[in-house]
């Protein structure tokens, strides 16, 4: 019987020679799925992120439809900060709000850390999908201090980020003192899933794409890096992704990350020598699950034949599921994958 020492998953993601090619996609709990929407149905996306039953429910729902290597821990980037007491909610069709952003060092400071016991719906959740997953292991999720802080200074999401870089170039002890604070709550945050059994982790730093090398290296690896380096005293993999990041990827893989994730704008055969020696994720176009399905594998098998120059390649979409994806077409392209020639 398979146990979490053979998952496929796992072994790329160390850089040792899986069975098969891993698959997972990110957003798979959820979005396009019908069963997804069945079990959200009249619940709030921050009360399904508080509520056990419906944490551990959607997040195996992927699992069971699909047969994927890894189950990604259904949750939000901002919870962290609802439960340590922010004034915020997720609107539909808008996003993250905050109530009152973040402006001042007394802002930053009236923020609480983290603790075990803000979260104990997040052990319990993690503790039952580790029961449940077996062999499959699960990967924790936290966002990353770059984009929690836009999120917090923008008092929403934001295109151009304006508020939050001119509280970076301009008010630089705020901006490394709110990074310190998100950063120290993403830690705890993720130290709470493993600790209660989650196999990897992974960061997820959706708007680092509208930095530049530079600023990047000076404003955000730090923090990024320290929260890696907490997490990576747990002995897990850490996955390290951002949107739009092709030309901070050197930067990303030195900030700590066992794992770089690639999105789709960057031919994996490019981005494997920028990221040293290094497991790489991706990197599927998420669109090309709409073309037919012989177009989509064989784009499927390029992404897959790249992956080879890697220390170890999970395979992935090169962003989120997007919420109108056929679910069948997924599960084509997963058993497409697992079956390809390891080689």
């Amino acid at each position: 019987m398979p146990t979490l020492a053979d998952s496929p998953f796992l072994a790329a993601a160390r850089g040792e020679k899986p069975s098969h090619t891993p698959v997972w996609f990110m957003r798979q709990a959820g979005r396009s799925l019908p069963e997804y929407r069945a079990a959200r149905e009249g619940v709030a996306m921050l009360e399904s992120c508080m509520t056990p039953e419906l944490i551990v429910e959607i997040t195996l729902q992927p699992v069971r439809r699909y047969g994927v290597d890894a189950a990604i821990f259904f949750s939000d980037i901002v919870l962290p900060l609802k439960a340590v007491g922010v004034d915020l909610d997720i609107k539909p069709g808008v996003g993250p709000v905050v109530a009152d952003p973040v402006e001042t060092l007394a802002d930053v400071a009236a923020i609480p850390d983290l603790t075990p016991d803000d979260v104990p719906f997040i052990t319990r959740a993690v503790q039952e999908l580790v029961g449940e997953l077996g062999a499959t292991p699960l990967i924790g999720f936290a966002g990353a201090p770059f984009t929690v802080a836009s999120y917090l200074v923008e008092g929403g999401p934001s295109k151009e980020h304006a508020r939050t870089k001119a509280m970076m170039f301009g008010a630089p002890d705020v901006w490394d003192a709110l990074m310190a604070k998100i950063g120290g709550i993403a830690a705890a945050f993720l130290e709470v899933q493993v600790a209660a059994g989650a196999s990897a982790i992974q960061l997820f730093d959706s708007w680092a794409g509208a930095l530049t090398p530079r600023d990047y290296r000076e404003f955000v690896m730090p923090h990024s890096a320290a929260v890696l380096d907490r997490v990576g005293r747990l002995g897990v993999p850490r996955i390290h992704f951002g949107v739009g990041t092709g030309s901070l990827l050197p930067l990303m893989g030195e900030a700590g990350a066992d794992v770089v994730g690639v999105d789709w704008r960057m031919p994996l055969d490019q981005a494997v020598p920028l990221v040293g020696d290094r497991a790489v994720q991706g990197n599927l176009d998420p669109t090309l699950v709409f073309a037919p399905t012989e177009v989509m594998t064989a784009r499927a098998a390029e992404v897959i034949e790249a992956g080879r120059s890697a220390r170890g390649h999970i395979f992935n979409l090169g962003h989120g599921v997007i919420p109108s994806t056929d679910p069948d077409q997924l599960a084509r392209l997963t058993e497409f994958v697992q079956g390809y020639p390891i080689g």
